[in-house]
């Protein structure tokens, strides 16, 4: 068994593939013709976007949007980059709000928080051990 791919839900899926290009540098990789599924170019674990209306087809309890939680998921994408400051910078003139500023950890990295447009929860890094 391998990760294959993560889906986050979202409230509009082009906006999130458009937030992460801008924000990120990431590329968009499909764009579904009805609007409601998008992947990014992530390599070999694709970073996939859902609309909120297939969460609510897919779960009869619904589920939890994360745009209109007041607090971030309990769950984070980390994206690995060797420069965490000026990824931070970029993804704040993007519309990313923070959560923590970049700072060093005890054993290394460098590391920050951020909250997506769409109220995903995101780590920038540096490589582990890097």
């Amino acid at each position: 068994m391998k990760l294959g791919y993560t889906i986050t839900y979202v409230p509009d899926v082009a906006a999130s593939l458009a937030f992460f290009g801008q924000a990120f540098g990431l590329q968009s990789k499909f764009l579904h013709e009805s609007g409601t599924y998008g992947e990014l170019d992530t390599g070999e674990t694709t970073l996939s976007f859902a609309a909120h209306e297939l969460g609510d087809m897919n779960f009869a309890g619904g589920h939890v949007h994360a745009d209109t939680s007041p607090q971030p998921l309990g769950f984070e994408i980390a994206l690995v980059t060797g420069d965490v400051p000026a990824a931070h910078a970029k993804a704040l003139a993007a519309g990313a709000h923070e959560m923590a500023a970049p700072s060093q950890k005890p054993w290394g990295q460098v590391v920050s928080y951020l909250r997506c447009p769409d109220g995903i929860l995101v780590e920038l890094c540096t490589p582990v051990g890097g």
